[in-house]
């Protein structure tokens, strides 16, 4: 039988994030308050994200503490399938038997396979970091692997959650709104939350984002009405209204400063587009905060220069399609 997440529970450490749901900080990186997994209270124990797989012994570490034995944990749902959220995802199916995972009906096949997301990361991030921060990737058994789709309602014992497709980040991309709370687990739809630092920034990397498809997710969060937003960087968002409103702000403002650039220099390559950002995100962060601008724990949850090249992507591909078409 498991156990009331109170016992053995230090609050400071996993703090409530809504009633019967605990932030976990898989502390990636070696840094806090960077990448969050929630636990959900529920006759059936949930969590939402897995972490990458080098933070695989702290989000044990974590279960345990929260009374969460080998039988018990029942679910992991993952908002999409990059390294920092569904990684140790096999991991943890190795650790509890019977926990099914769900993920959308496009990521399966990466985490049955994951060696082309690892190939793609580390194209990405390169090896060396890639593996850092991120460490092994494992395989999931498919027999423990469940396809959700926009609609569908997640059944994890006497709560749900509901699921929204929400690209943009990535053509994968869920939003989770939990029945019992209202709160929506919002992944990376909204861009990610520096609350040290009271601070919205992007998450646009190559090859899926899409401005359009980022803003229509937003929209389609809103109609919820979720009482709080939690997101994967990181942690809790109280006014949902703010939320919404400075991420769509944000991303609009990088996406116009990598266009305009682009117009005014349409060969510009990703170190000029990345240098522009980067002054950019100083401003936005000194201003945020009233702090000096930290760029390695800013970079740490997804590079400035990863949001450079996907939304040179983007803008590049869009006006190919404007033009074949006219």
């Amino acid at each position: 039988m498991r156990h009331s997440l109170d016992v053995g529970t230090t609050a400071t450490d996993h703090p409530l994030a809504a009633d019967g749901i605990r932030t976990i900080d898989t502390r990636m990186a070696a840094q806090r308050e960077l990448n969050a997994v929630y636990l959900i209270d529920s006759d059936e124990p949930c969590l939402v994200e897995a972490g990458p797989g080098a933070d695989g012994p702290v989000v044990l570490a974590a279960l345990d503490e929260l009374g969460i034995g080998a039988p018990d944990l029942a679910h992991v749902v993952v908002t999409h399938i990059h390294m920092d959220h569904a990684g140790g995802a096999g991991g943890l199916l190795r650790r509890f038997p019977t926990a099914t995972l769900w993920v959308h009906e496009r990521g399966i096949p990466h985490v049955l396979d994951p060696t082309r997301l690892i190939a793609s990361t580390a194209r990405t991030y390169g090896e060396a970091r890639m593996r850092a921060f991120y460490g092994e990737t494992l395989p999931c058994p498919p027999e423990r692997v469940r396809s959700i789709v926009d609609g569908d309602t997640v059944a994890i014992g006497d709560r749900s959650l509901r699921v929204i497709f929400t690209p943009g980040h990535a053509t994968h991309h869920v939003a989770l709104h939990e029945s019992s709370t209202g709160a929506l687990f919002t992944g990376e739809a909204i861009g990610s939350h520096l609350p040290w630092a009271d601070c919205y920034r992007p998450a646009l990397p190559p090859p899926e984002a899409d401005l359009e498809a980022a803003f229509e997710s937003i929209a389609r969060m809103r109609e919820r009405r979720p009482t709080t937003l939690l997101t994967s960087h990181y942690g809790v968002v109280a006014d949902p209204e703010e939320g919404f409103a400075r991420g769509e702000e944000r991303i609009r403002a990088w996406a116009e400063t990598v266009r305009a650039r682009l117009v005014r220099e349409p060969g510009a390559d990703t170190d000029s587009l990345e240098r522009e950002l980067v002054a950019q995100a100083r401003v936005e962060y000194e201003s945020d905060s009233g702090l000096p601008f930290d760029i390695g724990r800013y970079d740490a949850i997804g590079s400035i220069r990863m949001n450079a090249e996907g939304l040179a992507r983007y803008w590049r591909k869009r006006w190919e399609r404007e033009a074949s078409s006219a």
